[in-house]
């Protein structure tokens, strides 16, 4: 779910979900909303993996679901116009990393914060 050398080819739907901070019955549900654009390969009935495009998929349609507002059928029309998904998808990938560094800096408060109360009760 990183881009480094060492990434893996498949992911679990449970890891997908959590990283995304999405329920894994949510994955599933767009999974059989949007059968073109999420297909992660299967093992038998219930076992998914995701690839790194089945993943960047997931993050479009919650970006477009949950930043947009859009409903199903305007994510579909969104996801049908070429031009207007790489449009999408560049500004689903600009959120998803502003969140992360929201994250970082909001732990590296924490842990000043920590320091500063550590100093203080010196």
């Amino acid at each position: 779910m990183e881009n480094t050398a060492a990434s893996r080819i498949y992911y679990s739907i449970k890891e997908v979900a959590s990283s995304l901070g999405e329920a894994e019955s949510t994955l599933r549900h767009w999974e059989r909303e949007f059968p073109d654009v999420i297909s992660p390969n299967r093992k038998g009935r219930d076992i998914r993996f995701y690839s790194e495009k089945d993943i960047e998929s997931v993050r479009l349609i919650k970006y477009l679901r949950r930043d947009c507002g859009l409903t199903s059928d305007g994510v579909r029309k969104k996801l049908k116009n070429s031009r207007e998904r790489e449009s999408a998808a560049r500004h689903a990938d600009i959120v998803w990393r502003l969140k992360n560094i929201k994250a970082e800096l909001l732990l590296l408060k924490e842990a000043m914060d920590e320091v500063e109360r550590i100093k203080g009760a010196e």
